[in-house]
């Protein structure tokens, strides 16, 4: 059904929803995963007219899309991570036309409906911009119980779970 699906990641603990999501999503359809992060900091937003380099932000941007790659691809999944720089939107829906992916899955934050009229949602945009059906899954701020995300907190306590990191439903780590 979906040969190759693209994965806006945020860098945040939202991420944690949408790739597990995705994970059983191209499981079952075999599918390829495009992963992409949109540096929007200043320094991204015109690193092409003024000839910039890199920015912390956007160096870090790039490890932890490798990271999450990698992880991916250790998994048993065929994974590519882009990085782009600009407005969100737009580069992810020019994305996912470019890069022939049939599918755009990314995590809403749940804001409310007056929250994104005052202040917009780039997945309301991005399913306007692109004819490519876009996947919306709620996210969470705080990662669920068994997620991977380093230092994960058990919702609600504010304390670390002990022996957590790296394992869980859909992890492929022993559980």
């Amino acid at each position: 059904m979906y040969r190759r699906v693209l994965v806006a990641l945020e860098h945040s603990p939202y991420d944690v929803c949408i790739l597990d999501h995705v994970r059983k999503l191209a499981r079952t359809c075999g599918s390829s995963v495009l992963l992409i992060h949109v540096a929007d900091g200043w320094a991204a937003r015109n690193i092409r007219q003024l000839d910039l380099r890199d920015s912390e932000e956007m160096r870090a941007d790039r490890e932890y899309l490798d990271r999450v790659s990698a992880e991916l691809a250790g998994e048993g999944f065929d994974t590519d991570a882009l990085l782009a720089s600009g407005d969100p939107a737009a580069e992810i829906a020019a994305a996912a036309d470019r890069e022939g992916c049939d599918l755009i899955a990314m995590a809403t934050h749940g804001h409310g409906f007056l929250n994104d009229v005052v202040r917009g949602s780039v997945a309301n945009e991005v399913r306007h911009r692109s004819m490519v059906p876009v996947l919306l899954v709620r996210g969470s701020r705080v990662p669920a119980h068994g997620s991977k995300e380093p230092g994960t907190r058990i919702q609600g306590t504010g304390k670390q779970e002990p022996g957590t990191r790296g394992q869980g439903p859909g992890t492929g780590a022993p559980q």
